[in-house]
């Protein structure tokens, strides 16, 4: 941070608003982001005071039990959205809008912000795509629905990129550039950069006026943000080079499970403690 008074004051706003996104840029301060899915975990990051969370189509592999974000609707996505914006205070709610529900055009895409905005209570839309998708974030930011953009790595075009491949490596990073400027003048107020290299995502920082948010982008870019149960090391499998793990919640409620089902076993709870007299 480089004012020290700037970034209290960003930390104790009592809401999160895109004008404090365009804030802490010109602040120097960096902005925090988590995914979240469900009211318990948004009310510890909320009170956490994470500036941001991202109802995201991610919650395919980490709530539905699906192999990737492909098959994530907008129904699906809606209650959880409404779970999370319902449960904080601070923190500005990104709901994603999943494949499908806006590449046919831009009234494709006003129509799915119309509804997460309507019917979850979420403060923005997210949406993947730089040059192709500028004219649907141009439709809903028309419409007053903020919007924070996505290039780099979209994970619902993995298909056609490939695979998980680092993207705008080489002569693809003026091309990147492109669709970071794009979103920009389609009225984006931030843009997520997923898997680039970090000198890339540094020019592409430079360059912007909005925000950048970085996810396996580096640290030269105004903000982070991390898959929650990557960075709670709720995760299994492959986890990405880029993740750091901050706990390890897999083996706590292993531990905690473990020792329940002992207990239980040995007739050792409930105890009298647990028991409700007459």
């Amino acid at each position: 941070m480089t004012d020290d008074s700037a970034a209290a004051t960003q930390a104790n706003l009592k809401r999160v608003r895109t004008r404090h996104f365009q804030k802490a840029k010109d602040d120097g301060i960096r902005i925090t982001g988590l995914t979240s899915y469900d009211q318990l975990s948004a009310g510890i990051f909320d009170r956490a005071g994470i500036d941001f969370l991202l109802v995201g189509d991610s919650a395919g592999n980490n709530v539905l039990g699906y192999d990737t974000t492909l098959p994530v609707t907008v129904d699906e996505l809606i209650p959880l959205a409404r779970a999370v914006a319902g449960a904080v205070s601070r923190a500005f709610v990104i709901a994603d809008m999943p494949f499908g529900s806006y590449e046919a055009g831009p009234d494709e895409a006003l129509r799915t912000a119309f509804r997460f905005m309507k019917e979850t209570g979420a403060h923005a839309v997210k949406l993947e795509g730089g040059v192709r998708s500028a004219e649907q974030i141009g439709r809903v930011v028309s419409a007053g629905i903020p919007v924070m953009g996505h290039i780099g790595f979209t994970p619902q075009s993995e298909h056609g990129l490939g695979g998980h491949i680092i993207q705008g490596r080489g002569a693809a990073a003026d091309a990147l550039l492109a669709d970071a400027l794009a979103v920009q003048e389609a009225g984006a107020f931030a843009v997520v950069l997923e898997m680039v290299p970090s000198t890339v995502a540094a020019r592409v920082t430079r360059e912007l006026r909005i925000p950048t948010i970085g996810i396996g982008a580096g640290p030269h870019v105004d903000g982070q943000i991390l898959v929650w149960t990557d960075f709670a090391g709720l995760s299994s499998g492959r986890i990405p080079r880029f993740v750091k793990r901050y706990a390890d919640l897999d083996g706590v409620l292993t531990g905690a499970a473990s020792a329940y089902i002992a207990d239980v076993a040995s007739g050792s709870y409930p105890a009298p403690e647990h028991e409700y007299e007459e």
